[in-house]
């Protein structure tokens, strides 16, 4: 049984994740953020993944099941997806289409395949340091935090978190805001509460 300390985010017992996996992490992210901002520039570290990256490593320092258990129901459906559609030429969802685009430096391109190693990066992390209940409420406020934010700060040309639309070009069939306003809401139901409910089941250490 996982027990937890007086501070909220640490479970009793510390060294449950190796150091060299979270230096590894880190010094990762060092190389990343300058490239990534240099070629995408900051507006891309709103995007839910990139987020992640952020919040993962702070939930490896930590040893936090509660950040870890966030970026699992929010972004690990999707980083699922993303592999998926590599894997298949990204003729299923064109969600990595870039990653065959030519004209982005390989590099760049080597560097985005942080998106296949978070799932099972962010399931060895469950498996070690247990789910998180309180994952979901925290997830969803996180949500109703960032995609205000991303749509106040960001052109529709980037649609960064598709708060813009489905698509690459922006949505016209709704007022903006009501668009903005049902992916608020849908996204908690149909992304974070059946990851919620699946996790739960299987790494609840409670």
């Amino acid at each position: 049984m996982a027990g937890y300390d007086k501070a909220w985010w640490r479970p009793v017992g510390r060294g449950r994740l190796p150091l060299w996996l979270k230096v590894l992490y880190t010094l990762f992210l060092c190389v990343l953020v300058p490239v990534y901002w240099h070629h995408y520039g900051p507006s891309n570290f709103l995007w839910a993944c990139d987020i992640a990256l952020f919040v993962i490593c702070a939930a490896f320092w930590l040893e936090s099941p509660l950040l870890t258990s966030m970026m699992a129901i929010g972004v690990l459906p999707f980083e699922v997806a993303w592999t998926i559609d590599l894997v298949a030429g990204s003729r299923l969802l064109g969600m990595a289409s870039y990653m065959f685009d030519a004209q982005l430096p390989l590099y760049l391109r080597g560097l985005s395949l942080y998106h296949t190693v978070l799932p099972p990066l962010m399931i060895f992390m469950l498996c070690r340091l247990g789910y998180d209940r309180r994952a979901l409420m925290a997830q969803t406020l996180l949500v109703w935090l960032v995609l205000p934010l991303t749509y106040l700060l960001t052109e529709p040309a980037e649609n960064i978190n598709l708060v813009f639309g489905l698509g690459k070009e922006p949505q016209t069939f709704m007022n903006p805001l009501l668009y903005l306003a049902l992916e608020m809401i849908l996204l908690p139901l149909v992304v974070c509460l059946p990851a919620h409910l699946l996790l739960q089941r299987l790494f609840d250490r409670r």
